[in-house]
């Protein structure tokens, strides 16, 4: 077995020219002590060529530029197609708001439910389109604002979120509609908590917030063009990684319910889903979860996913651990005969769809009212704040999943160093062919190159995907946030510019995201300047995040915080060039 203390670092090994790879990057000592030997390279030959004092890693936020599905339709076309909908019967509204999310609140989606993309045409992974009877608008913040500007039609309004003066979706409409007007959502793309706040904004205005359960005006204008939902079979996820079993997992949980006086819960969020039943699927991009929603009882358990997913082995398992199979629409169906039972349903508000919440109040209402018993409809409901409240019967918490899932058992602890560093040993192995090649003056462009770290991570044991679209950018691409390589439009690498690398893989032990940027000759002092700047910023803003939690119990504290932030990277950054934005 090889062990990574045996292995020669990548800049220790002989060539025929000097090195000059310069890593500018500062790291945080992770990795220390193993009790036992990670698994490396079990499925490939090459041995990896690293050290431990070489792989660690910078976390950097995963970003991923959603691909817009072609279609013949215009912008234009499609914004007169929606508008002819808000007249129809059973509609009857004035705007028509359209968010990124899908049913689970999740920041990447399937293609299908990419339907601000393709109302908008703009293709960022986060933002907002509002439309009204004669007007249209697209709010998204400073990542995207360049990338809006070539995307949007001049039918659209760049609303940039965020920069003074702009209003939020809620003020817009307040000011641009007449009052009493009718604004209309999909309650399944907005979490109820969402959805409560954008009802009591507008309402200043008299406006009001209109649920279409059974009809989502993009899809219907988007029609037989639009990509079908995934159905990719779901896998298991071995006891090995996961550490904690099904059945535990499951008895812990309802621990929890009955502590809280809850009877059932409805879980939403696909990862939570995901680790709860140690099972994994592919039906968004770079993602290792399946479109699905689980409601645990005391006493059983319904997954409600699409049952072409679910291979006879998962299906044994999911029998032996008590776990019942029910169509994924049907959904809103459950809730109502779990109201219809005087169930204490447990909801996160902050992630479970208005659908969802507003179909289990007004059935909780309604099966009271037949009961005659509305104060049995108050007895028993807490929040997150307090504790306790009134309101319908059920409880109103944080998911106690998201906590749990958070803590890490030590065989995913294991995992989560093990693949770390075999993606260590691919990335070490990438560098040192990347830099062999330039010196050999070989032209690589910024797909070749991120294709040829796709090629080494594929190698290793585990490897399943990347675990977002890898940023490749030479020279002035790097400043581009998000930037996604495009085989029409790259660059090729230049050994005097600076190389920026955002990367990660999705391993079947642990998942890894890794940035580096490196000159493969000697930096200029511009750009050491440049980037020096750049660290200094990083290193205060490392250092907020320990007094923050100090501040933030004192009334002023987000507001010294926020000072103290916008002061230093003023300081750090002010002078350097055009280009550098403050905002706190």
């Amino acid at each position: 077995m090889v062990t990574m203390g045996l292995l020669p670092s990548p800049l220790m090994c002989t060539h025929t020219h000097p090195r000059y790879l310069h890593f500018l990057s500062f790291s945080f000592p992770v990795l220390h002590k193993f009790k036992s030997r990670p698994k490396l390279f079990t499925k490939s030959p090459n041995a990896p060529i690293l050290t431990i004092r070489n792989c660690t890693p910078i976390t950097a936020k995963p970003s991923s530029e959603i691909k817009r599905h072609s279609t013949g339709s215009q912008p234009d076309e499609k914004l007169r197609k929606l508008r002819d909908l808000f007249s129809i019967p059973g509609v009857n509204i004035d705007a028509y708001i359209i968010p990124s999310q899908d049913a689970h609140q999740s920041e990447f989606i399937a293609e299908c439910y990419m339907r601000r993309a393709y109302i908008s045409g703009f293709t960022g992974s986060a933002g907002t389109a509002v439309v009204t009877k004669d007007k249209a608008a697209l709010w998204t913040d400073g990542r995207y604002f360049l990338q809006a500007e070539k995307q949007l039609s001049s039918s659209w309004i760049l609303m940039r979120a965020g920069n003074l003066g702009v209003p939020t979706t809620s003020e817009w409409l307040n000011d641009v509609l007449t009052a009493g007007s009718r604004v209309g959502i999909d309650p399944f793309l907005f979490s109820s908590d969402a959805a409560e706040e954008l009802k009591e904004a507008i309402a200043k205005k008299n406006h009001e917030l209109v649920y279409l359960y059974d009809l989502n005006l993009v899809d219907e204008i988007w029609g037989e063009s639009r990509p079908k939902p995934p159905n990719k079979p779901i896998r298991m996820h071995d006891l090995k990684y996961a550490g904690l079993d099904v059945a535990s997992k499951l008895s812990l949980l309802r621990s929890e319910l009955v502590d809280a006086g809850s009877s059932a819960i409805v879980i939403s969020m696909l990862d939570e889903v995901a680790w709860l039943l140690n099972l994994r699927g592919s039906d968004v991009p770079h993602s290792p979860v399946m479109y699905a929603y689980l409601i645990v009882e005391i006493d059983r358990a319904k997954l409600f996913i699409d049952n072409s997913k679910v291979t006879p082995d998962v299906m044994n398992r999911l029998k032996n651990a008590g776990i019942e199979l029910r169509p994924y629409d049907s959904i809103l169906s459950e809730i109502e005969s779990l109201a219809a039972q005087d169930t204490h349903l447990w909801l996160d508000t902050s992630s479970v769809n208005a659908a969802i919440v507003n179909t289990y109040k007004s059935s909780c209402e309604r099966f009271t009212g037949s009961r005659g018993n509305k104060a049995k409809g108050k007895s028993k409901m807490h929040d997150s704040s307090n504790g306790q409240s009134e309101g319908h019967s059920g409880v109103y918490k944080s998911s106690p999943i998201s906590v749990a899932k958070a803590v890490k058992n030590h065989a995913e602890l294991e995992g989560m160093r093990n693949s770390h560093l075999r993606d260590a040993a691919a990335l070490a192995q990438f560098w040192v062919w990347l830099e062999d090649e330039i010196h050999k003056g070989v032209k690589l462009t910024e797909v070749e190159v991120s294709d040829k770290l796709l090629e080494f991570r594929s190698k290793q044991y585990g490897f399943i995907d990347t675990s977002f679209d890898t940023i490749s950018a030479t020279g002035a691409n790097g400043a581009i946030i998000h930037y996604k390589p495009e085989t029409e439009s790259c660059a090729v690498l230049d050994s005097k510019k600076l190389f920026l690398l955002d990367s990660g893989g999705q391993y079947v032990d642990g998942t890894t995201d890794i940035t580096r940027t490196v000159h493969f000759g000697v930096p200029t002092a511009r750009q050491k300047e440049c980037f020096t700047r750049v660290l200094q910023v990083a290193k205060c803003l490392l250092f907020y995040l320990f007094i923050y939690f100090y501040m933030v119990k004192r009334r002023d504290g987000f507001f010294k915080v926020g000072f103290c932030l916008n002061s230093d990277a003023k300081t750090n950054l002010g002078g350097v060039g055009p280009g550098f934005k403050f905002k706190c």
